[in-house]
């Protein structure tokens, strides 16, 4: 059950960071708006990209997970 919720975790938040950061969301959120020192980083391409990186690094756990849930990856095997 815990390698399922891993899953379900890294899938979830792997999107959020692929998305968010080129959504209209990041541009109007509160850091943005009220430090323009923070907001321009934010709204830095680079660091949108860096965010997304993460993303797709979460994601590729997600799908370790998914193989170790599946028993094609090392772990609990049985000779």
């Amino acid at each position: 059950m815990s390698r399922f919720l891993a899953f379900a975790y890294f899938v979830e938040a792997g999107l959020l960071l692929l998305v968010v950061p080129w959504s209209v969301f990041w541009e109007r959120n509160y850091f943005v708006e009220r430090a323009p020192a923070v907001g321009a980083l934010l709204l830095d391409h680079y660091v949108r990209g860096a965010v997304s990186g993460i993303g797709l690094v979460c994601l590729a756990a997600a799908v370790g997970e998914l193989l170790a849930l599946l028993g094609r990856r090392g772990g609990n095997h049985r000779a």
